[in-house]
């Protein structure tokens, strides 16, 4: 058994990979940005 091998990573296989930071941040702009533009009402905001 080869034990100095490196577990695989998504850049092996050419697939795209997004963590959950980077989607989480993602989504909090999106957010923000539909709050700015008046997409959702200061009511839904807590």
């Amino acid at each position: 058994m080869n034990s100095n091998r490196r577990p695989e990573s998504p850049d092996d296989h050419k697939r795209f990979s997004l963590n959950e930071d980077w989607a989480a941040t993602l989504v909090g702009l999106l957010l923000f940005a539909a709050c700015m533009g008046g997409l959702i009402s200061p009511e839904l905001i807590p």
